[in-house]
Formats: C-alpha cells, structure tokens, sequence
C-alpha cells in the first residue's frame, strides 16, 4: 500500500505569546484571521512583525495564530544567516538552548530571550492515519519528493494526534531543493 502524503512548504513565520502580541500591538489585542492552515485551528494572520538579527532583518513575518504557550520564530536555513543567527534544527515547541531575536511590531518592541529555530521537517498525522500506515509518533521516517529535481528525505519527524490532519511541512530550503510546492505529494518511503 502506497503511503501518499500532500506537501506544504512552511516560510518563515512566528508563533506569539498572547502577552507578545499585545506588546507588540497594544493591550487587549487580538489576531485576526488572513487565511486557515492545513492544520485544524491553526490560521496565518494579518498581522506581521519585523525580526531584527545582529547582521539582518526581515521586515515583514506572518505571524500565525491562534497565540501560543511559547513565543517562536521558525526560518529557514539560508535565513539564519541573512539574519545573523545560529538557529539549531529543533521540532517545534523544543526551543530551550536557542538564539533569541528583537521582535518589532507597530506598538513595541521585545527581545525573545529564546525561540529562534529551523522547524524539523515533519509530517502531520491525525491518530487514525498513523495507526492505519503502523506509523508512531516521533518515528523518523524517508519521504519521496518526485519531480524534475526529486529526492529523499531522511529523518522526517512523525508528529501524531487527534487534533491533527495528514501534512508534510517542509521548509522554503527543502522545498527548493526538491522542486516541491504546497499541494504536491510525497510517498512515504520508510
């Protein structure tokens, strides 16, 4: 049985505090909805924020919402170093260890003590999908990305739950690298 997969190529983008985001943009304030994410509940919002490294900035990241416990700036491999910073390959939510950044928004600015990574390629599974496929979470899996430049990838995070829905995420790097877009697919190859 073939285990097919749908792509979605993660820039870059933050995760706020609900406290960051009203130092950011005034007391009380609340993101708003630009558009849904493969992930149920999860949504790109309208409001972005300026990321300042010691050798660059990006002026304007996606903040995605809903707020989150931990504040997190997910870049990609050649953004770390447009920006200066030294961010280590982390899972998501592992952030302890990691770089910090001055983060500016229209009514603040805050330094991130931490939170500064490349997100771990991973695949999004709900419960029902991995125990169909005998998939565990945190499993490492090969994944085949087709087309003109495809390829391998090795060490691909399995990310299980019942809040979840069956997603790739791999970040702009990868995605050039394989010739891959959001909406391809990808075969799970073990």
């Amino acid at each position: 049985m073939s285990k097919i997969v749908p792509v979605g190529v993660s820039g870059r983008h933050i995760h706020l505090t609900q406290e960051h985001v009203e130092a950011l943009f005034g007391a009380g304030y609340q993101l708003t909805e630009f558009k849904p994410l493969s992930q149920p509940g999860q949504f790109a919002a309208n409001e972005t924020v300026a990321v300042i490294g010691p050798k660059g900035k990006f002026e304007t990241v996606r903040i995605l919402g809903p707020a989150r416990p931990e504040s997190q700036l997910e870049i990609s491999r050649t953004d770390s170093f447009a920006l200066g910073v030294k961010a280590p390959v982390r899972e998501s939510g592992k952030i302890d260890g990691t770089p910090g950044i001055t983060v500016k928004g229209p009514a603040g600015e805050l330094e991130l003590d931490k939170g500064v990574i490349v997100a771990a390629r991973h695949i999004h599974f709900h419960t029902s999908d991995a125990e169909k496929w005998g998939i565990q979470d945190k499993q490492l899996l090969k994944v085949r990305v087709g087309g003109e430049r495809g390829l391998v990838f090795e060490n691909v995070l399995a990310r299980v739950s019942d809040s979840f829905a069956l997603d790739m995420h791999i970040d702009t790097d990868e995605a050039n690298a394989a010739g891959a877009k959001t909406g391809d697919s990808a075969e799970i190859v073990e």
